[in-house]
């Protein structure tokens, strides 16, 4: 497949033993409802020589941009959607596939480009969108949510124990502007060094409810399970958060299990997560755990 000037900023986690489970065989068809910057789903292609039995979705307009350059010419179906829209349509269109991908994490690009504002490391604007014609962002949740809304979303999503005190911090403080004054903010609430940023929870927290994140993730399960996915298919989903890992093992316990009328066979009894080799080159990778399921024919 051509290679888009993009892909060496994001290397895909878990590549090969997302292979190995999605099991790609030719003419197979595809759906990628994360595509990112192509890394999985160039892979897949190889395997399966079926561009026009593929479907990348991706909610970032730039991701989009990149895999259209890089698979658009291969007559590739890539939309611009947030994986639940996209689910939602290819089901009201009949639609269903051998093998069904969601990488949950936020791609490399997202990180490595400070005016995103994913970034702790890198001084940027308080956006945090994924998609960025979305209106909601990460300033908009700072300056304007109340101090009770504030903490439980630290608490909810970032699993934060200083959900509160970080809360009254950024109330007190506010308006805040930037990435680098909420990160020395929230550092006043954990004084002392750690090997994590004290402020990751936090971060990690505003980016789940700037894109909700966990309330797509919950709505999109059923539909891929029980509409999507092909009898005989293949699902792998990768996620980077203990909250949507525990979503994803609940969907596959309710419909898989030893019981007579279950419809997925759980093909991972333990999440599968990156080996050292991985992680050294790959530092994503670390939190990565991907779980998988057949659907029964």
């Amino acid at each position: 497949m051509h290679q888009g000037s993009k892909t060496s900023e994001h290397i895909p986690v878990l590549l090969e033993q997302t292979l190995t489970y999605l099991d790609p065989k030719g003419g197979d068809s595809y759906l990628d409802l994360t595509g990112g910057y192509g890394g999985h789903a160039s892979a897949v292609l190889e395997r399966t020589k079926a561009p026009k039995h593929t479907v990348l979705i991706d909610r970032d307009p730039a991701a989009v941009k990149s895999l259209r350059d890089r698979f658009g010419e291969y007559g590739v179906d890539i939309r611009h959607a947030d994986f639940y829209s996209a689910s939602k349509k290819l089901a009201e269109e009949g639609k269903q596939f051998d093998m069904i991908l969601a990488d949950l994490g936020v791609s490399s690009p997202h990180l490595n480009q400070a005016s995103r504002g994913f970034s702790i490391s890198k001084d940027g604007p308080l956006d945090m969108r994924m998609d960025t014609t979305q209106e909601l962002t990460a300033e908009i949740v700072l300056n304007s949510y109340s101090e009770a809304a504030l903490a439980d979303i630290l608490r909810r999503y970032g699993e934060e124990p200083k959900a509160r005190t970080i809360a009254a911090l950024i109330v007190q403080e506010r308006p805040l502007k930037s990435t680098k004054e909420l990160a020395t903010l929230v550092a006043k609430a954990w004084p002392g060094h750690s090997k994590v940023h004290p402020a990751t929870r936090t971060f990690q927290a505003l980016r789940v409810a700037v894109n909700n994140e966990l309330g797509l993730l919950e709505a999109s399960l059923p539909i891929w399970i029980d509409t999507l996915l092909a009898p005989g298919g293949r699902l792998a989903i990768i996620s980077f958060h203990s909250l949507e890992d525990r979503m994803v093992k609940q969907a596959f316990a309710q419909a898989g299990g030893d019981r007579y009328d279950a419809t997925l066979r759980i093909l991972t009894k333990h999440p599968v997560v990156g080996d050292e080799s991985e992680i050294v080159f790959n530092p994503r990778a670390r939190s990565a755990k991907l779980r998988a399921a057949l659907k029964q024919k």
